[in-house]
């Protein structure tokens, strides 16, 4: 397996990593909901998953037959 034969220089190596930069994520604003996500993931509101301004998942509490809603 080859290995260098001299020691890499500290400059050399500050040269390769200077494109290794940390991005900040991109935040969405919701047009159903209004709510701030970050794009391309689902996110929950009031116990509903919603994504892309489509319900995808509802867990929110279903009121039963013989209930009176409130």
């Amino acid at each position: 397996m080859p290995n260098p034969k001299r020691r890499h220089s500290q400059q050399r190596s500050a040269k390769r990593r200077t494109h290794y930069k940390a991005e900040a994520a991109t935040w969405s604003v919701d047009t159903v909901t209004g709510e701030t996500h970050l794009r391309h993931r689902a996110h929950w509101v009031e116990g509903k998953l919603y994504y892309r301004g489509k319900v995808v998942v509802d867990n929110a509490p279903a009121a039963t037959e013989g209930e009176p809603k409130q």
